[in-house]
């Protein structure tokens, strides 16, 4: 049987793992792409928007609507591939413990 003590050491090392990462994955980058790639946007770790590309064709029809569409899909895609990121990233410094959609507060 594992002391208390020895526990608590391990349990410091998964939160300093813990920590370190949720630091590097705040650095990475994810690009959520629509419309064939005529909607692109990026964002950190923090879901912050980092850059917003659209393509000039989708400016010369007028239609707003289907630009704000295809904006939003963009921003989800980006939004989720970052959680992807983040759940993976978590899931390694814990040493594969499940945190049950837990979120990890960046």
């Amino acid at each position: 049987m594992m002391n208390i003590q020895g526990l608590m050491k391990q349990a410091q090392m998964v939160q300093k793992r813990m920590r370190e990462t949720q630091e590097r994955l705040a650095t990475e980058e994810r690009e959520g792409v629509s419309g064939g790639g005529l909607v692109k946007i990026v964002l950190n770790g923090r879901s912050e928007t980092k850059s917003v590309h659209i393509d000039a064709s989708l400016l010369k029809d007028g239609d707003v609507e289907v630009l704000e569409d295809l904006i939003a899909v963009a921003y989800n895609d980006a939004h989720q591939k970052i959680e992807d990121m983040q759940e993976e990233g978590m899931r390694e410094a814990s040493g594969g413990i499940n945190f049950g959609g837990l979120k990890i507060p960046f």
